[in-house]
């Protein structure tokens, strides 16, 4: 081959090659496109067991078990027979009353005598009136939850109940029969009422202040009559009886118709009764001691004044959010500076 031809053909060669060379430099100078980074993430894989099984995937929301059990009242039943925490007290509570009721107003009025008829009268008494509680505050509690404030409240407002009612029938009678079936009567009366009227989850501060109630009714009561009595005025054994039986339903009745506008926080009901008797104690102790002796109207007076003082001192002016502070800092004024149950 001449020169010639060789140079011929490397120069069609070189032409050839210049539009590859051509492509693969503007390939090479366009940008390049990054990679879905979707198609290179993996999902973790769970933890193998040892089986080697795959642990069971967790169950959804809806197939996740519910609560079993009977509603009754907004609360989950107790039991399969008694209803709420306090139904065993309020069933032993009527059974045990009734019990005492059909005994005591038969033997009173046989005269509790051994013969085989006054002996056969208390004890059908018994067992009918221990009957009856027991089926009554049965089917009661079946049908209404009871919580623990109502199961023991209602055994004391019971005990209120049958002295109010036997302070006062004895005022008009003095038959030792009719005084036993008032006071039974009465007892069923409190205890009923409470469960009806207050309720069958009847609040632990409402319980406590118509108990307070109760107690003050018996201790005012106690301090007037002294004073009436150490004025001058005598005072028979039998108007001290009545009295005492008969102020506790008073003061009871006076607090009960308060819950329906005030609500005391059990702190302020149990602080106010600590300070009422401590107080009123204290004062009648110095004074009876200092004026020389208790047989006059001065220490009752004042032992009176100073307890309700001390119970109206700590009832208006003890604020409770003072124990519990919050974070630091003073929020936006207020109109009052504290709350307070009483207005």
């Amino acid at each position: 081959m001449s020169p010639l031809t060789r140079w011929l053909s490397l120069a069609a060669v070189l032409l050839l090659a210049m539009p590859g060379t051509a492509r693969a430099q503007y390939a090479s100078d366009a940008p390049v496109q990054p990679p879905d980074t979707a198609s290179l993430r993996t999902a973790p894989q769970a933890p193998l067991t040892q089986e080697g099984q795959l642990p069971p995937a967790a169950p959804r929301a809806s197939d996740e078990p519910e609560a079993n059990g009977a509603i009754l009242d907004g609360h989950l039943r107790y039991g399969a027979f008694l209803s709420g925490p306090g139904s065993l007290s309020f069933i032993l509570h009527h059974s045990v009353m009734g019990a005492l009721g059909g005994f005591f107003t038969q033997g009173i009025a046989n005269g509790f005598s051994f013969e085989r008829s006054s002996r056969e009268a208390m004890l059908a008494g018994t067992l009918l009136g221990a009957g009856l509680g027991f089926g009554a505050s049965a089917w009661w509690q079946f049908y209404n939850w009871i919580d623990k404030p109502m199961g023991y409240f209602g055994i004391g407002n019971s005990l209120i109940g049958g002295m109010f009612a036997a302070g006062f029938v004895d005022m008009l009678t003095r038959d030792v029969t009719a005084l036993a079936w008032a006071s039974f009567v009465g007892a069923e009366l409190g205890a009923w009422l409470t469960a009806t009227v207050a309720g069958s989850q009847l609040p632990l501060d409402d319980g406590m202040l118509v108990a307070s109630g109760g107690g003050w009714g018996l201790i005012y009561g106690a301090l007037l009559l002294a004073v009436v009595h150490f004025s001058g005025t005598k005072i028979s054994g039998k108007a001290w009886a009545d009295t005492l039986l008969i102020t506790p339903g008073i003061g009871a009745t006076a607090l009960a118709l308060a819950t329906m506008k005030y609500d005391p926080s059990p702190g302020q009901i149990l602080r106010a009764d600590i300070f009422g008797v401590g107080v009123g104690a204290v004062v009648l102790l110095l004074s009876g001691l200092v004026l020389g002796g208790f047989d006059q109207p001065t220490p009752y007076v004042l032992s009176f004044l100073g307890s309700a003082g001390a119970i109206a001192t700590v009832s208006l002016l003890w604020e409770e959010a003072a124990e519990r502070p919050g974070p630091l800092g003073l929020g936006p004024a207020r109109s009052k500076p504290y709350r307070c149950v009483w207005w």
